[in-house]
């Protein structure tokens, strides 16, 4: 029998967050902010721009020093990476996504953490089946 608190799987067994899953360079989170649309939620702000080539979410993150020392600043990523393994779509659009959270998301209930993410990946797949604008 195992001992009570013995490791037991989360629901989202089985579900990675691949290396190719993940936005890493710099010039990628910069070409993101510079070209591309923001959605606001509760706790953070959802940055992401349409790829042209590829298949699948690429997901970044970036937590401010401003939001606290690099133990706070480092859990909020947990909770993010957790909330974002857990709501991802597979595939998904081809886009890449960087996550700035705000103050709140160190106090903020991992439910409704997952429900913002869940949400801001509704949108982003919502606007990538959306046609592109041609600028006159």
């Amino acid at each position: 029998m195992a001992a009570q608190g013995a490791h037991n799987p989360s629901p989202g067994t089985g579900r990675k967050n691949p290396r190719s899953g993940r936005l890493l360079r710099h010039a990628d989170f910069e070409q993101v902010y510079k070209q591309g649309r923001r959605h606001f939620s509760t706790h953070m702000t959802v940055f992401y721009l349409r790829r042209a080539v590829g298949e699948g979410l690429r997901v970044g993150f970036t937590v401010s020093r401003a939001l606290g020392g690099a133990v706070a600043r480092n859990r909020m990523k947990r909770r993010l990476r957790e909330a974002v393994r857990l709501s991802r779509p597979h595939p998904g659009p081809a886009a890449d996504v960087v996550i700035n959270p705000k103050k709140s998301l160190a106090t903020a209930p991992f439910a409704g953490l997952l429900v913002e993410v869940g949400r801001a990946f509704e949108v982003i797949t919502q606007k990538a089946a959306e046609k592109p604008q041609t600028r006159q």
